[in-house]
């Protein structure tokens, strides 16, 4: 099922090898094998050379900024970084680039579209997530904070939690309950709210890895001007599902390059830790090899839908749930071969997947790093339940799950 480029596509594919080998030094290994003070700074001057080079945005028009790439266009820059690993976005790109753009260019208005992207690429404006609440849990429709409008402005009250970069972002794309009175789904709307302002609060949350990324967010009369609406008011829930297409499958065409380098190196440990012959070791190991390949068979599902020019879908859940149960899996089997290793860790710690430090070999401390960063993995973005959720009621066309108060029990017990 290997898919075959046109010679166009080969053709860009050989400028963007060329790009990369005149941009990265002959014995790159990667960004996790960069000390840890040099890291930022080099992360800062890879944004720059891209947006030098328009390679930020790609599939954006290029009358806002992008480089209007074509669908295959962009699906080969994509495997071209990730097999150099290299990222195509850093800092706040992903929130920004990578799920807020997109979806103001679906639903935004033509003022929206040339006042915020072009701000997005020059990284002006940093982005942040304001969808979970403290008592929603993973109903993400049950979300309390409100805005009203007073005047010319939405004044906003309430509280996110989870909010990932918040502390580096200067504005947050905000879920808000505008009709109180409406059904849950229908009352809510999408809301472009600046952060620096007196109304809002941001207190970092530290996590067990020692770091800080993930925030809680306070809104105490916090405003944003009427305009700043995306999709209309009150239909935020079908624009907040649209960005939730964006984030759960856009990484889906190139998920299988980054994990199966992570398990070439996984392989490569339990070489020189002596596991390899381990008939347990290898059969898990074996298991992991059939999971990457399915991930590159549905990376070829979402290049086919991409290429006909389809927008992501609820068949995102499915490479969602998929890649996040599967290194929930992977990193607990690194940290086995590590055996008593992995009680003591040292070396390289940083990044999201285990790759290789400066010697070409995982560290101990990537691997326990990697193992915890993996846990929240099937929480974000969607937790694998309501992933499963999505794909047996909007993919497979299921019944919906029952509701925990409407059964007869629940009944009986209202008298």
């Amino acid at each position: 099922m290997d898919p075959t480029y046109s010679a166009e596509a080969e053709e860009y594919r050989e400028k963007i090898r060329g790009f990369l080998a005149e941009h990265l030094p002959a014995d790159w290994k990667g960004v996790g094998a960069l000390p840890d003070a040099k890291r930022g700074p080099w992360l800062e001057e890879w944004r720059s050379t891209l947006a030098s080079a328009s390679l930020l945005a790609v599939a954006w028009p290029k009358e806002y900024g992008g480089a209007g790439l074509s669908p295959i266009e962009q699906v080969v820059l994509n495997e071209e970084f990730a097999t150099a690993n290299v990222p195509t976005q850093t800092g706040n790109d992903g929130f920004g680039i990578g799920m807020v753009g997109p979806t103001i260019i679906v639903w935004g208005t033509e003022e929206q579209k040339r006042h915020f992207l072009p701000r997005i690429i020059s990284g002006e404006d940093r982005w942040c997530q304001g969808y979970s609440e403290p008592d929603a849990g993973s109903d993400l429709a049950n979300i309390a904070t409100r805005a009203m409008l007073d005047g010319d402005e939405w004044v906003i009250n309430g509280q996110k939690i989870w909010t990932s970069s918040g502390h580096t972002a200067n504005w947050i794309f905000v879920l808000a309950r505008t009709d109180p009175a409406a059904p849950k789904h229908a009352g809510i709307s999408f809301l472009l709210v600046p952060m620096d302002q007196p109304g809002i609060e941001v207190r970092p949350i530290k996590e067990m890895t020692g770091e800080a990324l993930f925030n809680e967010v306070f809104f105490t009369e916090a405003r944003t001007p009427r305009d700043n609406v995306v999709g209309e008011v009150n239909n935020g829930w079908t624009v907040a599902n649209t960005l939730l297409g964006f984030e759960r499958g856009g990484r889906s065409t190139t998920l299988s390059i980054g994990y199966r380098s992570e398990l070439d190196g996984i392989i490569d440990l339990a070489r020189r830790k002596g596991a390899s012959t381990d008939p347990r070791i290898r059969q898990r190991l074996a298991w992991a090899h059939s999971q990457v390949e399915i991930m590159r068979y549905l990376g070829m599902q979402s290049l086919t839908s991409a290429l006909a020019g389809g927008q992501p879908g609820p068949g995102s859940s499915i490479i969602k749930l998929f890649w996040s149960e599967y290194h929930k899996i992977v990193t607990e089997l690194a940290l086995d071969i590590l055996g008593p290793d992995a009680m003591v860790p040292s070396g390289n710690i940083s990044g999201a997947t285990l790759q290789a430090g400066s010697d070409g070999e995982l560290s101990s401390a990537q691997a326990v790093r990697s193992f915890l960063g993996a846990r929240p993995g099937t929480i974000y973005a969607g937790t694998s339940q309501v992933q499963r959720n999505i794909i047996g009621e909007r993919v497979l066309g299921l019944p919906k799950e029952p509701r925990a108060d409407a059964g007869p029990w629940n009944e009986s017990r209202k008298g």
